[in-house]
């Protein structure tokens, strides 16, 4: 799995463990992502997988290295999608359930 494909993997899982917000952002904490089993089935290296994801701006989170029970209970927060990103998304979505 290549690293834009773990930072995908890593939005579905924040909006799995994650509560929408308001403003359509997802919130969780580190340690919720930390210590669920299947992000530790799909996330060699979860704290590399952040630091990607923070570098695209896809989520935010206060500090650079995040450390289990040091950080636990450090917010992470996935971004909401752009509304252009959203759209397409939506679309391949209806456009996969059509064929399927």
């Amino acid at each position: 799995m290549n690293v834009e494909e773990e930072v995908e993997r890593l939005r579905e899982e924040i909006k799995r463990l994650g509560k929408l917000q308001d403003d359509a952002s997802y919130k969780v904490t580190f340690g919720v992502l930390f210590n669920d089993d299947r992000c530790a089935n799909i996330f060699e290296a979860l704290v590399g997988t952040l630091r990607a994801a923070k570098k695209r701006k896809i989520v935010a989170y206060d500090g650079e290295l995040l450390l289990q029970g040091v950080h636990d209970n450090v917010e992470i927060t996935l971004k909401p999608a752009p509304p252009a990103v959203a759209a397409a998304v939506a679309t391949a979505t209806a456009t996969d359930a059509v064929v399927t």
